[in-house]
């Protein structure tokens, strides 16, 4: 009997994570190949022998999704799978129909057959969309465990972009172990946070490997979700991050309404940014499709290191790159906090991109006056660099929470953004902490 062979459409994270979980070393499938499409500079690597298991002694190849429809043609596949975060419906739609058109069968693979089981209590951070502000809360849960005593260990959702072999599976107690690994600075955005708590975070591609490490390490799992994806750990409490400046998106894209349906409690985030009839809507569509979450209004509270070097001044305002690209938002943290400082212009650094960077501008035209901080490659952070050398300004509005001074010169003052939760309506990150450690007392007397 002939294996059904398989494409996987992918980002360097979910497609990785459901070959491991559902196709590897299964005798009923054969993976042809993973496609990219919204991570630059993955394409024509492998994901290697070493994590694909004795049925691909080559490895499989990682192809450019923008030829699904020759590959599934060419190959004979049978079935295209959709395994990545923070599309909207149409996009979601166009996926479909072009897999199908092609003479395909077309999959997602839900959370029964992908997540994790963990011995340990699980508290997962999710969100309608990339930028929402889980970091923010993930930061409050960090703090609130550990002041009760507790050994946290905060997995992220993977960022699979480097040596797949290599980085398996990772843990990161250093600035100077992300020097080590070479990870990227989106990798940085992400991890940082934590080692600047004193907390190790682990991440990497074999995420069976990786819980059963963070197990040994620690008493609870706090799961970090990447964009809009759902745990790959099965948790006892689940958390969405909403965002009131994107009303609808709630509901209208995946897998982000899939998270507000699981969510024990949503955050409604940056409440501050947003109009009163926003907020309503969201909380309308929330209550709609999940009436028993717990809902929370919080206010996303910004500031900087250096506010003399904003208020009257010309300024490049850089945000993390997910966010602004893919994320769809027109802006982040720097931007507001631009705004509120009193910047006399904010630059528009368009007219001044190169190489890589003056191509995200042309895929994501919503961008305009912010930089994305794009950096996955050596030569994407060389771009990067001489993007913001040609730009006239007084000061670089740091909007991202990785230091990237420590991988590019900047050759402007530098001013750092900081920002935290501020719940103002609803319970406390006390309250669903006091919550989830009801709910998972067993395992933590176990």
């Amino acid at each position: 009997m002939r294996r059904r062979r398989v494409l996987i459409l992918g980002a360097g994270g979910r497609d990785f994570h459901n070959f491991n979980m559902v196709f590897r070393d299964n005798p009923e499938y054969e993976v042809v190949g993973f496609t990219a499409a919204q991570i630059p500079g993955i394409i024509g690597k492998r994901y290697p022998p070493e994590l694909a298991g004795k049925l691909y002694p080559h490895g499989i190849p990682i192809l450019p999704e923008s030829q699904m429809e020759e590959i599934v043609k060419g190959l004979g596949v049978d079935i295209v799978v959709l395994a990545y975060s923070d599309l909207l419906y149409s996009d979601v739609g166009e996926k479909l129909s072009r897999a199908l058109a092609a003479g395909a069968s077309f999959m997602i693979l839900g959370p029964r057959d992908t997540m994790i089981e963990s011995s340990k209590p699980v508290i997962a951070v999710t969100a309608v969309r990339t930028g929402a502000g889980k970091s923010t809360v993930s930061r409050a849960i960090t703090r609130e465990l550990t002041r009760r005593g507790y050994r946290l260990a905060p997995i992220r959702h993977p960022m699979a972009y480097g040596d797949l072999a290599k980085m398996a599976v990772q843990k990161f107690a250093s600035t100077e172990d992300l020097d080590r690994y070479g990870v990227t600075v989106e990798e940085r955005e992400e991890y940082e946070q934590y080692i600047r708590m004193g907390i190790p975070v682990y991440a990497g591609v074999d995420y069976g490997q990786i819980v059963a490490l963070a197990e040994r390490e620690a008493d609870i799992i706090l799961w970090d979700g990447g964009n809009n994806d759902w745990p790959f750990v099965r948790p006892d409490y689940m958390i969405t991050v909403a965002d009131a400046m994107r009303p609808g998106h709630e509901v209208g894209s995946f897998p982000g309404e899939v998270n507000v349906r699981m969510a024990d409690a949503v955050i409604i985030n940056k409440a501050d940014q947003a109009s009163s009839e926003a907020i309503e809507t969201v909380k309308a569509n929330i209550r709609r499709v999940n009436p028993h979450a717990k809902i929370s209004v919080a206010r996303s509270v910004v500031t900087v290191d250096k506010p003399d070097l904003v208020e009257g001044k010309k300024v490049l305002v850089l945000e993390d790159s997910p966010t602004v690209t893919h994320g769809g938002a027109p802006y982040a943290a720097g931007y507001v906090a631009a705004k509120k400082y009193g910047a006399a212009e904010i630059v528009d650094p368009r007219p001044y991109a190169v190489g890589v960077i003056k191509k995200m501008y042309e895929t994501y035209r919503h961008m305009a006056n912010v930089l994305p901080s794009t950096g996955y490659s050596r030569e994407q952070l060389r771009d990067l660099e001489e993007t913001i050398k040609r730009v006239p300004a007084d000061a670089v509005i740091l909007g991202t929470p990785a230091d990237i001074t420590r991988l590019i010169d900047i050759d402007k003052p530098v001013v750092r953004v900081s920002y935290e939760l501020e719940i103002i309506e609803g319970p406390s990150i006390s309250e669903y902490v006091d919550e989830f450690l009801e709910r998972a007392r067993a395992k933590l007397e176990g």
